[in-house]
């Protein structure tokens, strides 16, 4: 792993990262990472940028910089689920979470709950008191909580606990009856009606769910409305993990789209050479283009970064079964 991803895995998971690359002229490839302002990486010639310049980069995508294009990310992390309560709709949620990738962390105060929990998938359970569990839980932009407790008294302590915690998410669920004492009961406890205003509820978009995989659905989905409305690119902790050790890898990221190709900028797959490569970013032609060039320059150790122009023929690709076209330019460097 180089020195750019063992600053970007170091990064304060509470503040935002941006990441800059220069991907055109003298200085292709050179790279600098930013934390909540401040400069935590920059290779030796990145070129001299101002502050202002950087402070008014918010989008994830290819932009002009001094002259040059660069390609500028809000790197993420994994999602993280705190979900309070372990019941019935407890269970579909948690199987969900697991299937997208989310680090899971169910509590309960009832250890059969929480044993159940365990069995479909929670990475880790607290059986405790909902504010004692929450103590111990920090937050962070990159948390979603999820509260689906058996009674509005529960779900007042976890929202006191939650509500000086960084978060992504916070859902509740509950009937129109059961919110309005909630609201009113949180006013009493000195609990700001703006904080409250933010609270997902009742929780998951309407759908008209009743059995709770239904339930657990609609949760899931605003879940995602409201993770793929952030410019945030996650960088799977897979792939981070695979980055460890000496030997050369290539990371391969879409910087650039246009038209109907299967993955979004920022998606990312690291080539390994004999491994097998790690994650994806649509397979198909596509995939076996970038990986074949990602090959050649593991076998060339002078070449550490190359754009590569890809142009996706629907009408050709649909003979041997893909059927998306458009136009990719790939990012690949050596990590």
């Amino acid at each position: 792993m180089n020195d750019f991803f063992r600053a970007l895995r170091s990064g304060n998971p509470k503040k935002e990262l941006l990441s800059v690359t220069v991907l055109s002229g003298e200085k292709q490839g050179e790279k600098m990472l930013i934390c909540d302002g401040d400069t935590i990486f920059r290779s030796p010639d990145f070129p001299s940028i101002d502050r202002e310049t950087l402070s008014g980069l918010k989008e994830s995508g290819v932009t002009k910089l001094g002259g040059e294009d660069v390609y500028v990310e809000r790197p993420g992390r994994r999602k993280k689920l705190v979900i309070c309560g372990c019941g019935h709709v407890a269970i579909p949620i948690i199987k969900i979470a697991k299937l997208l990738d989310f680090y899971v962390t169910a509590i309960d105060d009832r250890k059969e709950f929480t044993g159940n929990a365990l069995k479909a998938g929670a990475d880790k359970v607290i059986c405790d008191s909902f504010d004692k569990a929450l103590k111990g839980i920090e937050g962070d932009i990159f948390t979603y909580f999820v509260i689906v407790t058996r009674g509005h008294s529960f779900d007042e302590v976890c929202v006191e606990a939650i509500k000086d915690k960084a978060s992504a998410y916070i859902g509740m669920m509950g009937s129109r009856r059961r919110q309005k004492i909630v609201r009113q009961n949180l006013i009493n406890m000195g609990i700001k009606e703006e904080f409250i205003d933010l609270i997902h509820t009742p929780i998951g978009l309407d759908i008209g769910s009743e059995t709770p995989e239904e339930i657990a659905v609609s949760v899931f989905a605003e879940i995602i409305k409201i993770k793929n409305g952030k410019v945030e690119q996650i960088l799977p902790e897979d792939i981070l993990d695979a980055m460890e050790g000496e030997d050369d890898k290539i990371l391969a990221t879409i910087v650039s789209r246009k038209g109907s190709a299967p993955r979004s900028i920022g998606a990312k797959i690291l080539i390994r050479g004999n491994a097998p490569s790690v994650n994806t970013i649509g397979g198909g032609l596509m995939e076996s283009t970038i990986t074949k060039r990602a090959e050649e320059m593991l076998s060339d150790p002078s070449e550490r970064f190359s754009l590569l122009h890809i142009e996706l023929d629907a009408d050709e690709d649909s003979k041997v079964g893909e059927v998306c076209g458009g136009i990719l330019d790939v990012m690949l460097e050596r990590v």
